[in-house]
């Protein structure tokens, strides 16, 4: 007697999936609903803290051939902490007293962790030719990297907001500015994930400055600390925007020149579009009142065909193709660009960039479609 075969489960690549991540999270959860959806057997999931402690239970997992797939550690505070430590000892410096949520700090650090972490998980994978990799370690990296992926993108003549340099403080970034006759760029740390750390600066010939972020200044024993906050602050004091810019060049910041997004209704938008195997795919449009427009940020969300023309929508679809394809292993990126007046620039790739909850192309969801197109 024949045996059913789910609608998504190919002839020629295994139903298994693999998963190292946050079994708890939001993206395993989604991960497993849309498997069970599609008639799929459970994913099964390596926490990352089992795998630092010990790789080789990843090894066991990929005996036998499967899709093998990599999201974030940034949802399993334990992992966290001990790329933190694996940094600091790398870079020969003592590991921080205790970081209170939310605080943005020792990022270079944390980066170093993650870059070892990669590498190792990248060469666990390379002797396994059975299984399908869905993203790559080295990529992800790449991608993690801010400054690293724009210029990146920049060296495969993918449209980007132009590239000022590393930030070293607040005078250091005026006189960027100068020698680019700007008065108005973005800063951002080059390891900071969505929003964290990332400064609207501008400033009129009058001697006035605004910065609008979402890092809060928060005085305390041994001076001023910055901590990510869900409310955007507006700084107007030149001692403050100093402040805050001097603590955010020590976590290796860096700027960018400012690309007006386009206005709907009393906001501005930008747009998240999510490739799939180099293709552009679930798209949407995020309308923020202010200059970041990430969804987290209570920016809301639009349908994407209704604000731009077909000149614009065309741009937006070739740009996110010519920037994924900068990423040949990858095959699942995030893309937020800007598009307008026949034109698109890519602001940032994101490596985890599906997890987008209800957010359908061609009637199926994130995890869904990333599946269906992976093992076509």
């Amino acid at each position: 007697m024949a045996t059913a075969t789910s609608p998504l489960e190919s002839k020629t690549l295994p139903s298994r999936l693999v998963l190292l991540g946050a079994a708890g999270g939001k993206r395993i959860r989604l991960t497993q609903q849309a498997r069970t959806s599609a008639g799929l057997p459970p994913a099964e999931v390596l926490e990352w803290r089992d795998w630092l402690a010990a790789p080789g239970k990843l090894s066991g997992m990929l005996e036998r051939p499967c899709v093998f797939k990599m999201e974030p550690p940034g949802d399993d505070p334990a992992a966290q902490a001990r790329l933190l430590a694996d940094g600091c000892m790398v870079d020969g410096v003592a590991m921080p007293g205790p970081l209170e949520h939310g605080e943005i700090a020792v990022c270079g650090a944390w980066f170093k962790g993650l870059e070892g972490a990669l590498q190792r998980l990248e060469q666990q994978l390379a002797g396994m030719p059975h299984v399908r990799v869905m993203n790559s370690p080295g990529e992800a990296l790449l991608m993690t990297d801010k400054l690293a992926c724009q210029q990146h993108l920049a060296g495969h003549h993918v449209p980007i907001a132009p590239l000022l340099g590393t930030v070293q403080g607040y005078d250091h970034f005026r006189s960027l500015l100068d020698q680019h006759g700007l008065d108005r760029a973005f800063i951002k740390t080059r390891y900071g994930s969505s929003a964290s750390g990332v400064v609207a600066y501008r400033r009129n010939r009058r001697g006035d400055e605004q910065a609008t972020t979402s890092a809060q200044l928060v005085d305390g024993t041994g001076g001023a600390r910055l901590y990510n906050a869900k409310r955007m602050s507006r700084y107007h004091q030149a001692a403050d925007i100093r402040t805050l810019l001097d603590l955010l060049a020590k976590q290796q910041a860096y700027a960018e020149g400012w690309l007006p997004k386009p206005r709907a209704g009393n906001g501005h938008y930008d747009i998240r579009v999510l490739t799939l195997a180099g293709q552009p795919a679930h798209r949407v449009a995020r309308i923020g009142t202010r200059m970041m427009t990430n969804l987290h940020l209570d920016s809301r969300r639009a349908e994407t065909e209704s604000l731009l023309d077909p000149a614009s929508l065309l741009a937006l679809e070739n740009v996110a193709r010519q920037a994924a394809q900068a990423f040949p292993a990858s095959h699942i990126i995030g893309l937020d660009l800007v598009a307008q007046r026949g034109q698109a620039h890519v602001l940032e790739a994101n490596a985890f960039g599906d997890l987008l909850p209800g957010l359908l192309w061609q009637g199926q969801d994130t995890y869904t479609a990333q599946w269906k197109s992976f093992t076509q």
